[in-house]
């Protein structure tokens, strides 16, 4: 029979008693005495262990709980090795076996593993959350915002009609009713809202030099519309609000975030895919209605030139890099198409322009 001094503490007073603990590896229980002449017998299976550096804790019962500490290192080590022989350490118990260093360093994984996941889990969950929100839902989001939102500035009717009659003349392989609307204001930006809605400011009109400029433009806007990017990015951003309710299947308590957060549709910063996939469908729009693809390319050179001195409205949400504008190239090298001039077009082009 094992043997080792050690304080006890009742559970009711604060102040330690100090006693000879006995441990029987035949029954094994732990034996000990109280300075009262009360004598305790713990069976192992009921204690509760739990190890710093030197010193060994036993916890037995619940109210109160009653606790023995051990500082003997033979004794800690000779019930470790009966414990381990015979079966009597559960998960929990290696758990709180490994010291205070192991829970430390356990801790921090576990830190970095949910630091990881809020980073790169929660975002793909939040975006996947968009297959339980109806198509009819971006719809009510678009209006919504448009009714929110009179700081977009005034929309001028004439080129906003010239527009709509421009993109009519246009096969877009849209999945929503488009609607289009410019409005007057030298910023350089244009943007697609869920339900179809694409917003063009005369800023990044008056830039573009021809047509073919403007369809590439469209072209990449429609994309961003048929894929239902601006969604998809809204619940990624709002991945840590969607989480639960995406993972109990709750549309409706997804379609109330978005719809709290509706005003951060215009500032939504599309990921290198989505801006990728929207250049590669924009091409394909653009080469379907016989326009020359270069428009596309002369229009991001023009908008990275400008960022040399300020960042456009356009650019902070569509970012041009080298690398986009090189896809597109490449594009125009592999891929088989043919182009025309189309004065149609062009004429609607400079009413759009106001000429």
């Amino acid at each position: 029979m094992e043997k080792a001094k050690g304080f006890f503490y009742d559970g009711v007073s604060s102040v330690s008693q100090e006693v000879t603990v006995a441990f029987d590896t035949e029954k094994s229980i732990f034996i000990f005495e109280n300075t009262h002449n009360v004598i305790y017998s713990w069976k192992l299976a009921d204690v509760t262990f739990i190890r710093t550096d030197a010193v060994l804790q036993f916890q037995h019962g619940k109210d109160p709980i009653q606790s023995l500490k051990i500082e003997d290192s033979k004794f800690i080590a000779d019930v470790a090795v009966f414990r381990k022989k015979n079966g009597h350490i559960g998960l929990y118990q290696k758990l709180l076996d490994l010291g205070i260093k192991a829970h430390i360093s356990l801790a921090i994984i576990i830190l970095g593993f949910i630091g990881l996941s809020y980073v790169y889990v929660m975002p793909w969950v939040g975006e996947k959350s968009v297959f339980l929100i109806p198509d009819s839902y971006d719809d009510v989001l678009g209006n919504t915002f448009f009714q929110q939102n009179t700081f977009l500035g005034k929309m001028d009717p004439d080129k906003t009609k010239a527009l709509n009659l421009f993109a009519k003349e246009l096969k877009l392989n849209n999945t929503k009713k488009l609607k289009f609307s410019v409005i007057n204001s030298d910023i350089m930006n244009a943007f697609a809202l869920p339900d179809g809605s694409i917003v063009v400011y005369t800023g990044i009109i008056d830039s573009m030099e021809g047509y073919d400029e403007l369809v590439g433009l469209i072209g990449h806007e429609v994309s961003h519309v048929n894929n239902r990017h601006s969604m998809k990015m809204l619940c990624r951003n709002l991945s840590g609000y969607l989480f639960v309710s995406t993972a109990l299947g709750d549309a409706n308590g997804v379609m109330a975030v978005l719809g709290n957060n509706i005003n951060t549709l215009q500032s939504l910063t599309f990921s290198r895919e989505f801006e990728r996939q929207a250049d590669v469908e924009g091409f394909k729009i653009v080469t379907l209605n016989g326009v020359n693809p270069k428009g596309m390319t002369t229009l991001f050179k023009r908008l990275q030139k400008e960022n040399n001195s300020a960042i456009p409205e356009f650019l902070s949400s569509h970012p041009v890099t080298a690398d986009r504008i090189k896809d597109i190239e490449k594009l125009i090298k592999t891929k088989n198409f043919q182009y025309r001039k189309d004065e149609k077009l062009q004429l609607l082009f400079q009413k759009v322009k106001g000429k």
